[in-house]
């Protein structure tokens, strides 16, 4: 192995690690309900896949593997209309397939093909004037909007936040007036306006804008400090009334519904103590850093926009699962990379990340 592989799967030492400590919390999951039963094994076997998508991954050449995004793109925006006719409903959302007891999430794999087709598009833009900036910028939210829309529809709200934040470093990455950010922000800064204005005082009108399941999620979003959580209440007693070790194997510290999956990071601290939670914490700012570092070294503008879109989501994802858990933010689906329980986000988590780590072999894409 030549020395600059050697150095980029350092990047798997904090990975495994958090794969080890999710497996841990897999085998008291089904403590916390029957659906779990599984949960250890459905795990590892994810876990045992996504390594070996990696392997499989970097024998490949990916060099032209963006020409093909538009294809991709037009594919996962197919699955997004099927799964609003043909997906499973869960907690007042359509947003699963679910076929001999797995389940797979298109918007998922939405979030792969629109980071590819932005960066194919980002990259080979030539703009000289202000129409050219007009018709990139043009082209680039249309793209996000579209699966935006169909994820509105089922309602996914953390999909929705993904896509745009891809948009937005792809955006970045361009040579445009600084005027079109400042504009961004303005559009933004209205539209939350009108909805808390709407929310406040013609909070009819906008249920029927927005649907009774969506306005139910925004809701919960703006009225989160209200303490009115179950899971939330037993996640911060979890935390609170944990010890160093916690209560080990076969035993959980408080019932908490959704504990393997959206909070995670409170059921591992419950079950293997503050040294469990101070892990992941450690373990995920290395990763973060380290992958910086291999990204930084790119010389590929086509790699860096797209190494850095997945950094923007899954520094997202960290950030926010964790406050929820403490109580920081509004509770939304947003899962722990690596660590909470589901196939589909592992093993696109893996998919990126094997793509990335093959891109950064290459001098120039």
């Amino acid at each position: 192995m030549s020395q600059k592989k050697y150095k980029t799967y350092l990047i798997f030492i904090p990975l495994l690690i958090l794969n080890i400590i999710s497996l841990f919390n897999m085998h008291n999951a089904k403590l916390v309900s029957s659906l779990y039963n599984n949960a250890f094994i459905k795990q590892l076997i994810w876990f045992l896949l996504g390594y070996l998508i990696i392997f499989i991954i970097q024998k490949l050449k990916l060099k032209n593997i963006f020409k093909y995004s538009l294809y991709f793109y037009l594919f996962t925006l197919i699955l997004l209309v099927l799964v609003l006719f043909l997906g499973t409903s869960t907690h007042g959302a359509k947003c699963w397939f679910s076929l001999f007891g797995f389940s797979f999430q298109p918007s998922e794999l939405a979030k792969l093909s629109l980071a590819m087709l932005l960066v194919n598009i980002g990259s080979k833009a030539k703009i000289k004037n202000f129409k050219d900036e007009v018709i990139i910028l043009f082209k680039m939210i249309l793209i996000t909007l579209i699966p935006s829309i169909l994820v509105f529809l089922e309602p996914d709200t953390g999909a929705i936040i993904n896509f745009l934040i891809i948009l937005l470093i792809s955006i970045l990455f361009l040579k445009i007036n600084k005027w079109w950010y400042i504009t961004f922000f303005g559009i933004f800064a209205l539209a939350i306006s009108l909805f808390l204005i709407m929310y406040f005082y013609f909070q009819d009108a906008l249920i029927k804008i927005l649907g009774t399941s969506f306005f139910y999620r925004m809701d919960r979003l703006i009225n989160f400090a209200s303490g009115n959580s179950y899971q939330l209440e037993n996640a911060l007693i979890t935390i609170g009334a944990s010890s160093f070790l916690g209560v080990g194997f076969n035993k959980i510290l408080l019932y908490i519904p959704e504990a393997p999956t959206d909070f995670f990071f409170a059921f591992s601290v419950g079950n293997y103590g503050l040294l469990s939670g101070i892990l992941i914490i450690i373990s995920f700012v290395i990763f973060d850093l380290y992958f910086i570092y291999l990204i930084s070294r790119s010389k590929s503008l086509k790699t860096k926009i797209f190494a850095y879109s997945y950094l923007g989501m899954f520094l997202f994802h960290q950030i926010y699962n964790i406050g929820m858990n403490l109580g920081l933010l509004p509770i939304m689906g947003i899962p722990l990379p690596f660590l909470s329980y589901g196939g589909t986000n592992t093993l696109i988590n893996y998919l990126f990340l094997g793509i990335i780590l093959n891109l950064l072999k290459e001098k120039n894409i």
